[in-house]
């Protein structure tokens, strides 16, 4: 399974939990991949569990950061896709240093196109934006 792979499934599953109580989490994982036609392997299948849990686990300094680098944009009225996307790259530009910063851009943008309106891409890139230079100050 390539990276893009992992972080379409990880997306997935993020929107998927948005739906659920935070502690129905292990079942709707199991769940999601009853689902899929292909099963990954067990270190795939850890590994995405992992940055889900490392994710939800981290959430409310995510959204804070989310939150303060969204201008005129409140984090309750960002749709639930950009919003997971969003997620999925300042974990990765702050937490996971095997996920170089413009990889980690480039694919939420990527994920946007995919998941997102017709104006989520340039959304997700100008809020992403802003957060680099928010870390980049202090």
């Amino acid at each position: 399974m390539t990276r893009r792979e992992v972080r379409r499934h990880l997306f997935c599953i993020l929107f998927e939990s948005g739906f659920h109580d935070r502690n129905e989490c292990d079942d709707q994982y199991e769940l999601y991949w009853e689902r899929q036609e292909h099963v990954p392997s067990g270190e795939e299948y850890d590994e995405i569990y992992n940055k889900c849990v490392a994710i939800l686990e981290r959430l409310p300094d995510i959204d804070e950061l989310i939150d303060n680098n969204s201008k005129g944009w409140k984090l309750n009225r960002i749709g639930n896709a950009d919003v997971n996307i969003l997620r999925i790259a300042v974990y990765e530009i702050i937490w996971d240093e095997s996920v170089p910063l413009r990889v980690a851009i480039n694919e939420a943008i990527e994920l946007a196109k995919m998941y997102g309106t017709e104006n989520s891409a340039a959304f997700v890139n100008g809020i992403l934006a802003n957060i680099v230079k928010t870390i980049e100050k202090g």
